[in-house]
């Protein structure tokens, strides 16, 4: 039996997702933060392919990260996730955070990468 808390998530979840629509032109920007992880890809939902991936698991940023549950973490999977997207040619996203509270970890993401050069 789910929680409450997990219930009011994925409300929030499919309310943000009726209306964020990734395209080839603009893909979607999804984001997951679990306790201890942040990950963040970008997916055109026309075709239902990831087209860029980042996380703290990723064996290239696991040495860069040290804490991996920390705003620094989630600056760093937002600076790299836009470099890649910059390197596909991806300058436009549509952010879907996915039913998170936009604050914390999800706002540093979302900052870094708009920092880093990628529009919302």
């Amino acid at each position: 039996m789910p929680s409450q808390r997990v219930e009011k998530r994925g409300a929030r979840r499919q309310r943000v997702r009726r209306r964020v629509r990734g395209s080839q032109q603009r893909p979607r920007l999804a984001v997951y933060r679990s306790l201890h992880h942040i990950y963040a890809q970008v997916i055109s939902d026309e075709t239902g392919t990831t087209l860029v991936a980042s996380s703290t698991m990723a064996p290239d940023l696991r040495a860069a990260v040290k804490r991996p549950r920390s705003l620094e973490a989630a600056k760093t999977i937002g600076k790299t996730i836009a470099q890649k997207c910059m390197e596909k040619g991806i300058s436009e996203v549509v952010f879907d955070r996915n039913g998170f509270l936009y604050h914390g970890r999800i706002k540093a993401l979302a900052d870094a990468a708009r920092a880093a050069g990628l529009k919302f």
